[in-house]
């Protein structure tokens, strides 16, 4: 079970109000699936710390190469691990993917997840983190964009905006923060899906790590952080970025 976090009320209505903002700012959408879950499952696997084009070579690599779920879970290692090196990391993807076909084959009978639709957020989650090399971003990813259950992805440009403007402290760990999101937002999956959707958006274009464009943020009324760092600048003392 997720643990409960005491979230201060006034902390909802911060949440709430980023929420308006970004929905403002960047529109909102129907949660419509981009991908079958399985695809969605092992892409998102090859994403971490991957650019979106690098994920999606090495998924397009491997697949040309095998064609099926089956043929990725007998394939070698080595082979496997070359053909998936566009992804970072390709020598810990490459046996944690194998390993996850072959648990699913073997558990479920066939490549194929569409039970979690019928589960209980809770033990969809447990399933799916139980996985080899699936943690809580990318079980969340998969239960939200797949299946829209009320669960929130905290990938690092949530995880950076969402520290900055306040809503959890900075050194958070991403499973906390998961826990802390859902307790100040609805559990609506719409709601928590565009928040996702906008932050991310936001993270990539304006709350950027190495150089944020604070001047421009329609968030700034509500950023302490960036509030801080522009001041910073206009007397001459701008420090390092924030590790978010």
């Amino acid at each position: 079970m997720r643990k409960k976090l005491e979230v201060d009320p006034l902390q909802r209505d911060r949440a709430l109000a980023v929420y308006a903002i970004l929905i403002k700012t960047y529109g909102e959408r129907p949660i419509t699936p981009r991908r079958s879950p399985m695809v969605e499952l092992i892409m998102t696997m090859l994403s971490h710390r991957t650019t979106a084009a690098n994920e999606k070579a090495a998924f397009n690599q491997m697949w040309a190469k095998y064609g099926s779920w089956e043929a990725i879970r007998d394939a070698s290692v080595d082979e496997l691990t070359q053909l998936i090196k566009p992804s970072t990391f390709p020598e810990a993807k490459a046996p944690n993917i194998k390993a996850t076909l072959k648990r699913i084959i073997d558990e479920r009978g066939e490549a194929n997840i569409d039970f979690l639709r019928d589960l209980p957020v809770e033990q969809g989650l447990t399933w799916l983190t139980s996985l080899p090399g699936v943690g809580v971003k990318t079980a969340t990813l998969v239960l939200l964009f797949c299946f829209a259950k009320p669960v929130i992805p905290v990938d690092t440009h949530v995880h950076r905006v969402s520290g900055r403007i306040g809503l959890f402290p900075i050194k958070t760990s991403a499973e906390t923060a998961h826990t802390i999101l859902l307790q100040l937002l609805p559990p609506d999956p719409y709601v928590l899906y565009n928040f996702h959707v906008d932050m991310l958006r936001h993270g990539q274009q304006i709350c950027t790590w190495s150089d944020p464009r604070c001047e421009i943020c329609p968030l700034l009324a509500l950023c302490d952080y960036g509030q801080t760092r522009l001041q910073s600048i206009k007397k001459g003392t701008r420090s390092s970025p924030s590790p978010l």
